[in-house]
């Protein structure tokens, strides 16, 4: 607003002394002009509504001076613009008249430098990530869905906010739930980012079928604890009698997309996968051992890093049945231990390298985000931001 402020005052050569920008609720914008300073070049100069000729002067007095204009989806235009003044009144000191004729003409031409000034806004606009491409799996879009809301203090964006797998927008098998932002003005802008963004991100990340990781021995850091039929059959048997002295392999990968909850000050995240455990024969043949399903609960930090929002993740619990053995019956209990290390250590550092890049949040050209704060709030979060705008 203060850009478009700047431009205009640019373009028709005002200083603004009693200038002021409001926004009209259902409208737009209306810019006002007070007194006004209007250079004139050659002898004449005016300031302050007092104008002063060399062989003489004269008083001129004007008010009701506004521009309103009226921002539209999704580029800005003057729908509606007048330059009207409410009275003037010249008296003559032994000045010439036809200043009368040259004020009535710089009216006149208000509107129309407004409208030049709107377009010069729009490349700018032009520049909203309206699809902006997260990785080789996934674009977020952030068009509009409504008209934009003005009231007294704000203007409401209602942007989409929703990813898509590359090329293919199909809908995930949820909604997302109405919410509203609770009334903020500390900041010069605000951003609600709801659970269902978060969520149609995993179910675009599995159904591309990048939750999937495989984990081998090579993987894991300096330890006794091998990935290898010796170890796993300390604890089952068969598979020790079966495949003696191989290496293994596990599969990790999600059956359903990942969930994540929105509670006051608090970010949960359900994951349903599968563990698939497998032997290593010579030439690399892969023999099934067994099958886990796995439930993990997991913490979620979330926080803004530039113009993206980004987190990390902590392993609460894990809870394990058997899906299918290849080895006879055996009791998953005994593989808790196990399998907990493999998400500590290998799982969960590889999602969060990759949650700590983070995805971008709308923005206009070379926009910085500054003193940003982030509250966790019921089936959302909000960030409280000021912005910066670079050359």
């Amino acid at each position: 607003m203060s850009q478009f402020v700047s431009d205009l005052t640019n373009i028709l050569n005002l200083g603004l002394p009693k200038s002021q920008v409001r926004l009209v609720p259902g409208t737009g914008v209306s810019l006002s002009i007070g007194d006004a300073f209007i250079n004139l070049h050659g002898n004449w100069r005016v300031k302050y509504l007092r104008i002063i000729q060399d062989s003489g002067s004269f008083d001129l007095a004007v008010s009701g001076l506004s521009i309103s204009t009226t921002i539209n989806r999704p580029m800005v235009s003057g729908v509606n613009c007048q330059a009207v003044v409410g009275s003037a009144k010249i008296r003559f000191h032994g000045g010439t008249s036809w200043l009368y004729n040259l004020f009535s003409k710089f009216v006149d031409q208000i509107c129309p430098l407004v409208d030049e000034a709107i377009d010069d806004m729009n490349p700018h606009l032009k520049t909203l990530n309206v699809l902006a491409q997260v990785d080789k799996y996934a674009e977020i879009e952030y068009s509009m869905v409504e008209s934009p809301v003005v009231s007294n203090s704000n203007i409401d964006l209602s942007l989409k906010g929703e990813f898509y797998n590359i090329g293919q927008h199909k809908e995930p098998p949820f909604s997302p739930n109405p919410f509203s932002l609770p009334p903020q003005d500390s900041n010069m802008l605000y951003i609600g980012l709801s659970a269902f963004t978060i969520n149609s991100a995993g179910f675009v990340y599995n159904s591309a079928g990048a939750l999937s990781l495989y984990i081998t021995d090579d993987m894991i850091p300096s330890s006794p604890i091998r990935l290898s039929t010796r170890t796993f059959g300390a604890f089952i048997p068969q598979i020790a009698k079966q495949y003696p002295g191989l290496m293994m392999k596990l599969l990790v990968k999600t059956v359903k997309e990942p969930t994540i909850t929105f509670e006051p000050d608090n970010v949960t995240l359900q994951v349903q996968s599968a563990v698939t455990a497998y032997a290593i024969q010579p030439k690399s043949t892969l023999s099934p051992l067994f099958v886990l399903n796995l439930n993990a609960s997991v913490s979620a930090k979330i926080y803004v890093e530039g113009v993206k929002v980004a987190g990390t993740l902590t392993l609460n619990e894990i809870d394990m049945a058997l899906a299918k053995s290849y080895v006879g019956p055996f009791d998953v209990r005994s593989l808790n231990n196990i399998i907990l290390m493999v998400l500590k250590i290998m799982v969960i550092p590889k999602v969060n390298a990759r949650l700590e890049e983070g995805f971008p949040l709308p923005a206009i050209g070379k926009m910085n985000l500054v003193n940003t704060q982030l509250q966790i709030l019921k089936g959302y979060m909000l960030i409280g931001t000021d912005i910066q705008f670079t050359a």
